[in-house]
């Protein structure tokens, strides 16, 4: 049976952390409602008259905000959104963050003052970036062409992400806590891509680009200007080493080490991901 007492808003339902957590929540019989612009009820981080909708009748909420908590206004937007949860009966609200964003601790900080009992999930760059989306189409033509050069990254894996997410829903142990969630080891882009053409069997390459040359690229295969900036944010400034260290909070959370790199890259040439095709170079999907 369904535990319909306890519903769980989950923000970002289709995405690659939001569809992993439904996943896991409804295999424990949690009853879940999806929160998108295309749901019902509709949620949309722009029209702040979704939102008592689709809070209303629930318990607990993961927060993933749109674009990303580094945006202008995200702050406030976490600062109402708590508010107006708290208001509804909603107490407890799980935050995804990224990991050494200055500007998405502020919007830390104002759930942590917002009363709700709380937990923020701080996450590295995430494996399935690979194979699911921003990087996903070059790897099928052969090269992943980005503006980032040796700085090592501690990739996370999503389901990893979606473990410790269900774990601090459904488990009073995680209020209040700030879990940096990394990989076991940290490796540079062009490493990563070397983890991908071994498992793959594919010859693959990595080039560094320019940020002006990768923006321009960017626009004209049509990504929205906003979404170039950020990125542009992530590159520049995020990825200059801050992030290296691996931490231990998975394993800490859930009792068992993070998954590695290789065995992603692993499992999904396994399903034919990376398979090659006449896919054409692309940025962000």
């Amino acid at each position: 049976m369904t535990d319909t007492t306890q519903t769980t808003l989950v923000l970002g339902s289709s995405g690659k952390t939001g569809r992993r957590i439904v996943e896991r929540l409804r295999a424990r019989r949690v009853a879940v409602r999806g929160g998108s612009r295309s749901g019902e009820p509709r949620f949309d981080w722009e029209d702040r008259g979704t939102w008592a909708g689709a809070l209303r009748g629930v318990s607990s909420a993961y927060v993933s905000y749109y674009p990303d908590l580094a945006a202008p206004g995200a702050a406030d937007a976490i600062a109402a959104f708590a508010a107006q949860a708290l208001d509804l009966g909603v107490r407890r609200l799980v935050l995804l963050s990224g990991r050494g964003e200055e500007e998405a601790q502020n919007a830390e900080r104002a759930l942590q003052a917002s009363g709700t009992d709380w937990t923020v999930l701080r996450c590295s760059w995430f494996m399935q970036n690979f194979s699911e989306s921003f990087f996903l189409d070059p790897l099928l033509a052969g090269t992943l062409a980005l503006p980032v050069g040796d700085v090592p990254e501690p990739f996370v894996d999503a389901d990893d992400i979606a473990d410790v997410a269900v774990a601090a829903l459904t488990d009073d142990r995680h209020l209040g806590q700030v879990l940096e969630l990394t990989g076991p080891r940290a490796l540079s882009f062009a490493q990563a891509v070397a983890e991908i053409a071994r498992a793959s069997g594919r010859e693959l390459h990595y080039q560094l680009v320019s940020m002006d040359a990768y923006a321009a690229e960017a626009v004209a295969q049509g990504m929205p200007q906003e979404i170039v900036g950020f990125l542009g944010y992530l590159f520049t400034e995020v990825l200059d080493g801050r992030n290296a260290k691996p931490t231990g909070d998975i394993e800490r959370a859930l009792g068992r080490k993070p998954r590695d790199f290789a065995d992603f890259a692993r499992d999904a040439a396994a399903v034919g991901v990376w398979a090659a095709g006449d896919a054409k170079p692309d940025f962000v999907r």
